[in-house]
């Protein structure tokens, strides 16, 4: 039996950490949000904080247990889903007995929702709460999802006494088996591209295929960025027997943390390609995970499972919300990035949260900190950054590199070593020094192999230093990926004010001019193009002008698409004129932007 959401908004994973307790702090009112399975270490500790917090008998699980990471990551969801029912248990009992407090919860739900109408009604027909409201709130409410996110690429191979250990204790394998072996029924998020690899270990878990009644204990959500790459990744699934139950897509560069940038393609572009083509996806799909459970001998399904489109990245307010539902037929918008100022979601030490209520725009931007390789959206002002400063200055460059969840780099070991190590970066600037470059050129290339941070350990202190817990180690500040959106709030709100706000019953907007998400992103992948053109090497290649003139094809396509949306969209009429203006200024912008050609 499936049930809708409470909802039509979600919380995404937000680092590793910022959303490591968020199901214990929110789904109880029905709002799903979801958890980083990649750093064991730091479930275990919170594992350990929640035990005692809430008298439980979870065991410690050591790093001497066979396949400790997957049982850790077990354990801490299973305790996760023991927390979450007795709170939800808890908080149904509350607003049946307690009027305020269930018009506090009638309060945050959506406003079209049939369950918020439905208690209007029963609390206008009485006085007392009696049996009618307590049934009905057994029968109609449900706790929000406890979702889990892995990072496909986060799969790095392990060693034991210097032996390479089997494909199944790599990183990610090891976390999609601690949620397969959870007894949690929610979703797994499988986010930054396809891991053959990884994908095809799913099929060892029964939870991930139908059972006779067609239900899924566990359900297959994957983060994509446009059409071409979900329908390729969920027909390579489907041919195992396996289902995509939702495609979440997020803005590529309009997002928080690693930022996966289109070839120029617009979210609204994208979405309305989703739109049009779901059923594709649908009748590409359900033919090939037949044929797949038959000859698996598996449960069959007649007709297509369920399917849900989802949507996230640099939305900020109610009418948005409402215009990705309702013009993109979406199932749920996520909100990230302003639920780190909501101190009842997500995990966030207050000096933090204190310094992103104080950043602006100007301190917002895409910076080559990551590891993995890839643009990382980051702020200004982290305590992480200053710490850096420190060390840099005396003459001191990389992480001790404590986790290794991201020493993927086989240059200089087959074991992997990790680009912000300092293990890594004394290697490069002394081949740096060696080399024969002008003082500008050396500069720019030492930033290159500098700038890269320790991710494993700056998201995740954040958390600790929240729950007070000991950070061990070297000392090596907080690391934060907020999406450049959260540049427009400008204060700590409480959990009924930012869901009120979603729903437009409240604005917790200062009156600052905030651009439309669509003009934000279009603004961020023109300033992306501008900076490519400008950073490219002397000599220029074919590929690179051809990459270079498509980007800009698709975004002055996109500027048309969103001209006529806006013109013919009932939705956002008060600023029309602007956005009409923005969309042409832009347009006389990307005109302006030569593409350079290759010299004959």
């Amino acid at each position: 039996m499936t049930h809708k959401p409470l909802h039509n908004f979600h919380i995404p994973v937000m680092g590793l950490a910022y959303t490591i307790d968020s199901p214990i702090r929110v789904a109880q009112y029905g709002i799903s949000s979801v958890i980083s399975i990649i750093d064991d270490e730091i479930l275990e500790r919170m594992k350990d904080f929640y035990n005692k917090k809430f008298n439980l008998e979870y065991l410690g699980i050591s790093t001497k247990t066979e396949d400790y990471r997957a049982k850790r990551i077990t354990a801490y969801l299973d305790m996760v889903d023991d927390i979450v029912n007795e709170k939800f248990e808890s908080f149904k009992e509350e607003i049946t007995k307690n009027k305020e407090a269930l018009k506090n919860f009638m309060a945050i739900l959506p406003n079209t929702s049939a369950l918020k109408s439905g208690l209007q009604n029963l609390v206008s027909q009485t006085d007392h709460l009696g049996s009618s409201i307590k049934s009905f709130i057994e029968s109609n409410l449900r706790p929000g999802s406890i979702d889990v996110n892995i990072m496909t690429k986060v799969d790095k191979d392990n060693y034991k006494k210097n032996e390479q250990l089997p494909v199944m204790f790599n990183d990610a394998h090891a976390s999609l088996r601690g949620f397969a072996k959870s007894k949690l029924s929610s979703s797994m998020v499988l986010s930054a591209g396809m891991n053959p690899r990884l994908y095809s270990y799913i099929e060892e878990f029964d939870d991930f295929f139908p059972d006779q009644n067609g239900f899924l204990k566990k359900k297959i959500i994957l983060k994509v960025s446009d059409f071409r790459s979900a329908m390729i990744q969920g027909n390579f699934l489907a041919k195992k027997g396996l289902w995509v139950s939702e495609y979440r897509i997020e803005s590529g560069l309009n997002c928080g943390g690693h930022a996966f940038a289109t070839e120029g393609m617009l979210l609204g572009p994208i979405m309305e390609e989703f739109k049009q083509k779901k059923n594709d996806l649908i009748q590409s799909a359900h033919p090939l995970m037949i044929a797949a459970l038959e000859q698996k001998g598996k449960y069959s399904v007649s007709e297509p499972l369920e399917m849900k489109i989802t949507v996230q990245g640099g939305v900020g307010t109610s009418e948005e919300h409402d215009f990705l539902l309702e013009n993109y037929n979406v199932d749920s918008v996520g909100w990230g990035s302003p639920f780190l100022l909501v101190p009842e979601a997500t995990s966030v030490d207050t000096v933090t949260r204190k310094m992103l209520l104080e950043s602006r725009e100007k301190d917002f931007y895409l910076s080559n900190i990551s590891p993995l390789g890839v643009p990382f959206n980051t702020v200004r002002g982290t305590s992480h950054e200053i710490l850096k400063q420190y060390k840099e200055a005396a003459g001191k460059y990389g992480s001790s590199c404590p986790k290794k969840l991201l020493a993927l780099s086989k240059e200089f070991s087959p074991q992997g070593t990790c680009t912000a190590s300092k293990k890594y970066q004394d290697i490069k600037l002394k081949e740096l020094k060696a080399e024969i470059l002008s003082a500008d050129e050396f500069n720019k290339r030492k930033t290159e192999i500098t700038d890269k941070a320790c991710l494993c350990v700056g998201l995740v202190n954040a958390a600790y230093m929240e729950h007070n817990l000991q950070i061990k180690g070297e000392k090596q500040g907080v690391v934060i990926c907020p999406g450049p959106n959260l540049a427009f709030f400008d204060k700590e709100v409480s959990l009924s004010d930012m869901v009120k706000h979603i729903y437009g019953n409240t604005n917790i907007l200062p009156d600052n001019q905030r651009p439309n998400m669509f003009i934000n992103e279009l603004k961020m992948y023109v300033d992306y193009l501008k900076k490519e053109i400008a950073n490219s090497s002397i000599q220029i290649t074919h590929s690179q002008t051809k990459k270079w003139n498509a980007f800009k094809k698709n975004l002055l396509e996109g500027i048309e698409y969103y001209h006529t949306l806006f013109n013919t969209s009932c939705f956002f009429k008060s600023g029309l004129k602007a956005i009409g203006l923005q969309l042409q200024e832009y347009k006389l912008m990307l005109t302006a932007i030569e593409v350079p050609q290759v010299e004959k």
